[in-house]
Formats: C-alpha cells, structure tokens, sequence
C-alpha cells in the first residue's frame, strides 16, 4: 500500500457536533462514516469536542490514539 493514503486529515471540529470516524477504512468519505462498515463488522467512533478545534484526524486506522493521527502511518 502506498503510504500518501494514509496521510492524516486536518478537519475542524466543531463544538458539541456529532461525528463519526470511519474505523473500517472503507468509507468514500474519509475520515468520516458513509456506512460502509457495514459489510465489515465494524462500527463508526462517536467523536464530540468540547470547542471548536482543528485536528488531524487518522486514516491508517492503526492510530493509538483513535481517531486522531499519532504518526503511525508514518512505519506502515
């Protein structure tokens, strides 16, 4: 697999918004949910923030610190 996909994305949060990340990969809509897990027994994370804040969010999905980016993509 080549490593550019797995580049994390930077998306602003918005306080007291619902979010769902993608945990399966799979979503067309990366980094969030577009139900594709669905055939991957796999569930979507509940993402809230307390502000508004920008963050990169991870598309490795091998994060330690789901859902946001902790340079893991960066050995795979």
């Amino acid at each position: 697999m080549d490593k550019k996909q797995f580049k994390p994305i930077a998306v602003e949060l918005k306080k007291d918004k619902l979010y769902y990340w993608c945990q399966c990969g799979h979503s067309k809509n990366q980094p969030f949910c577009d139900g594709s897990h669905e055939a991957y027994f796999c569930e979507p994370m509940l993402v809230t923030v307390p502000e508004t804040v920008t963050r990169k969010l991870c598309t490795c999905k091998q994060s330690g610190n789901k859902p946001y980016c902790d340079g893991t993509h960066r050995t795979l």
